[in-house]
């Protein structure tokens, strides 16, 4: 097996799950697959992550309890970090407001495979990447 690379640092990955079950089965899955996955369980808690550290990619439900919403905070959160890839969750289809969503944002329904949100981050991170100044 070969050695990491300790001049690449692992893909950021903010969590937003409020189904204690879910939440770990995607964070454990996600830890696996090699990304560094913070999780948490309302946009409160997001939303103090996001101003404390460096983050690339945020996965959110969209239904959370609270008084905001996934798409209230990922819109936030792009004002904080407007490179930020946005991941929106839900097993409801319909919740997905068109108008609300954040450009360039992708959907995924609940229920899901951990393994399909670790192939879309990082396909988003890599398109991203893609388009920085070298």
């Amino acid at each position: 097996m070969e050695a990491a690379d300790p001049d690449i640092r692992p893909i950021r990955v903010l969590l937003v799950e409020d189904e204690p079950f879910i939440s770990e089965w995607v964070a454990e899955s996600l830890t696996e697959a090699g990304f560094a996955v913070l999780a948490v369980s309302n946009a409160a808690e997001a939303l103090q992550h996001l101003q404390a550290a460096p983050l690339d990619v945020l996965v959110t439900d969209i239904n959370l309890p609270g008084d905001m919403d996934g798409m209230a905070l990922a819109k936030r959160a792009r004002e904080l970090l407007p490179d930020l890839t946005v991941i929106y969750a839900s097993g409801r289809v319909g919740a997905l407001d068109s108008s609300r969503r954040m450009p360039g944002a992708t959907f995924i329904a609940k229920p899901y495979i951990p393994g399909r949100i670790a192939r879309l981050i990082g396909d988003a991170v890599g398109q991203a990447s893609a388009h920085e100044p070298v």
